[in-house]
């Protein structure tokens, strides 16, 4: 079982927890790199209201602390935030675990290269572990392509294409060693 499931924390509560765990911050902070504008929001978007309960969620879970307070002249005091031991060695454990699904390399899987990149991580070992995950769910769908007709042979076909071309990509990523 994966830590996304151990935990039972959403993709948002990974990416808030991913961005106090980046440094100590604050709330308004994280809304802004989440956002529509910010670096990740770009790639999965997490609606503010989310992002100040996924904060209240982590800490009540012990994976964040408050550390004390910034004063801002543009609103309220803010309270910094700090990601704890608990917190950074899940973190590690989620951002190197291959997506159960196909479908969710879309989301998943990219916010973690992203994440990975952001923190200068190599992602090899996650691509490589990705790519085991995934060819086993490849070669069956292959494989039913032969044995489908009517819609289940365009269903069929449509999956296979879509994780022929996911495989594709994560060959792309990964480096012939």
């Amino acid at each position: 079982m994966s830590t996304r499931e151990d935990l039972g924390l959403t993709l948002a509560e990974w990416l808030v927890l991913s961005a106090i765990c980046e440094r100590s911050t604050h709330g308004f902070a994280i809304a802004a790199l989440l956002g529509p504008e910010g670096s990740v929001g770009r790639i999965w978007r997490v609606p503010k209201p989310v992002v100040y309960r996924a904060i209240g969620r982590l800490q009540d879970m012990g994976l964040v602390a408050t550390i004390g307070e910034e004063h801002s002249a543009r609103g309220p005091v803010r309270s910094l935030l700090k990601c704890t031991q608990a917190g950074q060695n899940a973190l590690a454990q989620w951002l190197n675990t291959p997506v159960q699904h196909a479908r969710d390399v879309r989301s998943e899987l990219m916010v973690k290269l992203a994440l990975l990149d952001r923190a200068g991580a190599d992602p090899q070992p996650l691509l490589l572990a990705q790519q085991m995950r995934l060819a086993p769910i490849a070669a069956a769908l292959g494989e039913r392509l032969q044995t489908t007709s009517g819609f289940d042979h365009t269903l069929a076909l449509w999956r296979h294409e879509a994780i022929t071309a996911t495989m594709r990509f994560l060959a792309e990523l990964t480096p012939l060693s």
